[in-house]
């Protein structure tokens, strides 16, 4: 079954970079420089970032829905990245190194299914879940830390 990974969109975070540190302090987010490679997964690309790159760790509503299941958690985010992810069947290699869980959704927004997969073998629980009449879409996290990572729907 095809599927589809999804970036972030960058307009969503755009007006955060303009802030000056302090600003971003009163709401809760950090202006970082990267120091280390792998350490930086951007959600908006699905890669991780270079050494010397800024970025901002934010709080990001992964699961806005009014359900037991709404969600948010810390991410990264690179400045000055203007094109999301997006690819059918191709997975990031940004999610092959790390051990990822997968969470399936309905329509309701509600967890059908989850599990706990090493990232060079996440497709055949993505086609698992997505072979579920039920399942609407699929969430994918950073197991270790629990970070929302990117969103898998239906090709």
């Amino acid at each position: 079954m095809s599927f589809k990974i999804r970036g972030l969109s960058p307009q969503t975070f755009s007006s955060l970079f303009r802030l000056s540190d302090q600003e971003l302090l009163q709401q809760g987010a950090h202006r970082l420089v990267v120091d280390a490679k792998p350490g930086f997964p951007d959600r908006i690309a699905l890669r991780d970032c270079d050494l010397g790159e800024t970025v901002l760790l934010v709080n990001f509503t992964h699961q806005p829905a009014n359900t037991p299941y709404r969600s948010s958690h810390a991410i990264f985010v690179r400045e000055g990245e203007d094109h999301p992810f997006e690819a059918i069947d191709t997975v990031p290699e940004v999610m092959r190194s790390r051990l990822l869980s997968l969470r399936a959704f309905s329509r309701e927004h509600m967890i059908l299914d989850a599990g706990v997969v090493n990232g060079d073998t996440v497709e055949h629980l993505i086609e698992e879940f997505l072979a579920r009449p039920d399942t609407d879409y699929i969430h994918i996290h950073f197991a270790n830390r629990g970070c929302y990572l990117a969103r898998v729907d239906r090709a």
